[in-house]
């Protein structure tokens, strides 16, 4: 059974539980007879029905949670129905169905929906990672595992003009310390923000962890933005290893959706290889097939994901795996982002 089948089938346990409590609770209001059907009507809106089929469904999407909260979960997504059947009303009313970019985005999400029910499919073949390739992943990624660190960063976000980052990317290497380029910048008047996070070995870009790792307390760089610059500092790290036994479950799911993610990947390459596909008018330059532009998936950095994506990704790897460990002590409001660290990393001396 795959990955994706076995989550649904947990909430599809879950959301059966909430299905009985609105169902007791509607028949409760109605006929006492104990012989009468219930009903799978969960509410009238003028003279539409709202089912429990409809909540069902509704649940099925969400993520587990606990049995104690499915009955009032339940009755939360009944009332969200109710709202949508008051809006479809109105909005068939005026016509709306008949817009041409609401019909545009109904065909969109039409062909989305049974793209996305295809992709699953072909997913659902991939094989489940063995021991023996669980335990090589663990022991081929110290960084991420044994000698898995907290890293906290300092980050400046700088407002400057092009022709100022060279001057500013100097200062800040040359200061002896963080806070004295912060007076350089306040003596030049020049607008920034600074911000602190917390992150953990996983939450970075995999192919460079290993420059992370060895990174010196204080280390610095600075590269451009299309606002200006930003500076990226490393404040400290702290040791947090995982043993093999913890991070298995994470390793598994990781390599398993990385298969999933290899086999939909190698589908499309056969379809379009089987393909008649032809570009046509603006579209039809610079798409040879012999082109030496590397693809989107090779170009890009790997962003960070989670490691269980509610579908196979084509076009988006999994970062690495997300351990579950306790929640992060940290004093900001927000952390780097993937790509201010690459580019970070891009320009460190």
């Amino acid at each position: 059974m795959s990955v994706t089948a076995v989550r649904r089938s947990a909430a599809g346990r879950l959301a059966g539980l909430a299905l009985t409590a609105v169902a007791v609770t509607l028949a409760a209001c109605g006929d006492k007879k104990t012989d009468k059907p219930a009903s799978q009507t969960a509410a009238k809106v003028n003279k539409e029905e709202i089912t429990v089929h409809q909540i069902n469904f509704v649940l099925s999407q969400q993520r587990p949670m606990p049995p104690e909260r499915a009955a009032s979960a339940g009755k939360q997504v009944l009332d969200r129905l109710i709202d949508q059947e008051l809006a479809v009303q109105k909005a068939q009313e005026q016509k709306l169905d008949r817009d041409s970019r609401v019909l545009q985005q109904l065909e969109a999400a039409r062909r989305e929906i049974i793209a996305r029910a295809y992709v699953e499919r072909i997913g659902s073949g991939a094989a489940k990672p063995t021991p023996a390739e669980i335990k090589a992943y663990y022991d081929a990624h110290p960084a991420l595992f044994k000698e898995r660190k907290l890293y906290s960063f300092q980050e400046l976000s700088i407002e400057a003009n092009p022709d100022q980052v060279p001057a500013l990317k100097q200062k800040l290497l040359a200061s002896k310390d963080v806070q004295e380029f912060v007076e350089f910048l306040k003596s030049g008047d020049v607008k920034f923000a600074a911000k602190q996070a917390v992150l953990a070995a996983e939450q970075l870009p995999l192919a460079n962890l290993d420059r992370f790792a060895a990174m010196k307390d204080g280390e610095r760089t600075l590269s451009p933005t299309p606002q200006g610059a930003q500076a990226l500092i490393l404040v400290g790290t702290r040791a947090q290893p995982v043993d093999e036994q913890r991070a298995t479950p994470a390793i598994e799911q990781f390599l398993l959706n990385e298969r999933k993610r290899k086999m939909v990947e190698d589908d499309l390459k056969a379809l379009r290889g089987s393909a008649k596909i032809e570009y046509i008018g603006e579209y039809a330059k610079g798409t040879a097939p012999d082109s030496a532009a590397p693809a989107a998936s090779e170009a890009a950095p790997e962003p960070v994901v989670p490691v269980a994506p509610s579908a196979p990704q084509v076009t988006t790897p999994s970062a690495a795996p997300q351990i579950e460990v306790a929640p992060l002590a940290s004093s900001t409001s927000s952390a780097p982002t993937t790509a201010t660290v690459e580019k970070g990393l891009g320009g460190m001396k």
